[in-house]
């Protein structure tokens, strides 16, 4: 059925468009790719980890597994978005998607971070950095709110959690 309606909006669509979804392809493919090799690394690590006799409750341990499993979950986000794309859902891939993704990788670092050997500063430039990316998604939200037809609350939250 989805390529069924991709044929058919293959035809209307114009050389650029069609160069856009071509890329978008090639993309998803590539991701797509990072995520099962990724995948892969990650149940080696923790395979190898355990044979060890290595402690998932060890801080060092812990670290090590959460961020591998962000960085999966990180590139499954952004393949979502390329899919959101391929779908013709959304045009282009929208600005609040990429603050998101950005988020959720400064979000990653903070958890993997050594705070014995990182400086002050590299933190507190983190820290300023999650806020105004934050700070961005949130206005991004209140105007995405604003620009949407009076609708019923739970009708609203819907659009935007499709979005």
């Amino acid at each position: 059925m989805m390529f069924q309606e991709g044929r058919q909006q293959w035809k209307i669509m114009s050389l650029y468009e069609r160069f856009e979804q071509i890329i978008v392809l090639i993309l998803t493919f590539i991701i797509g790719l990072v995520i099962v090799i990724s995948l892969f690394q990650l149940l080696a690590e923790v395979w190898n980890l355990f044979l060890q006799g290595a402690s998932p409750l060890n801080h060092a341990t812990f670290q090590t597994f959460f961020g591998m499993i962000l960085t999966v979950m990180i590139a499954m986000e952004f393949k979502h978005s390329l899919i959101k794309a391929i779908d013709r859902k959304n045009h282009i891939i929208h600005v609040r998607t990429v603050i998101l993704i950005a988020l959720l990788a400064l979000a990653r670092k903070l958890i993997v971070l050594d705070t014995n050997t990182t400086s002050w500063e590299t933190t507190a430039v983190i820290a300023f950095s999650v806020l105004a990316l934050g700070a961005t998604y949130w206005l991004l939200k209140i105007r995405d709110q604003r620009t949407l037809p009076a609708q019923p609350p739970k009708q609203r939250h819907d659009n935007l959690a499709k979005q």
